[in-house]
């Protein structure tokens, strides 16, 4: 009984302790907000349409640096090991364009999907959202 005292008394004061770590960090600088690089998609989604098992599909899901700094990507992430971003490494411009390209493979998926690929950049915020989507039917 008395360890599990001691235990509740240590959980609370490391969950208040993370509490107060976290005032004002979600406090934006609005200069450098004005500066940030904006990415800007052509299309945030892409209907496929229907399409075999065992089909693959490639899409590049254009974009454009609306702001004014450079836009670095730092990574994409797909919902589900079947579909694979690949970004482009070096900084795009303000003004310039670029493109996410993305492959879905449908091996052994059947039915309606929509694949999200999650974009993280140095943008403000700094996640943005694409979906892949489409019917995988039956040979």
């Amino acid at each position: 009984m008395k360890t599990l005292f001691i235990g509740l008394i240590a959980a609370g004061m490391l969950l208040s302790s993370c509490n107060q770590s976290g005032k004002g960090s979600t406090t934006v600088n609005t200069a450098n907000a004005e500066n940030a690089p904006v990415i800007k998609f052509e299309k945030e989604t892409y209907d496929f349409g229907k399409i075999k098992t065992g089909d693959k599909v490639t899409y590049d899901f254009k974009f454009k640096n609306t702001g004014k700094s450079p836009l670095i990507i730092i990574d994409a992430v797909a919902t589900c090991g079947c579909t694979k971003p690949v970004w482009p490494t070096a900084p795009v411009k303000p003004g310039e364009s670029g493109a996410v390209h993305v492959t879905f493979n449908s091996a052994a998926k059947m039915g309606l999907q929509d694949k999200m690929i999650t974009i993280t950049a140095n943008t403000i915020p700094s996640q943005h959202m694409v979906h892949l989507i489409g019917e995988v039917t039956a040979k």
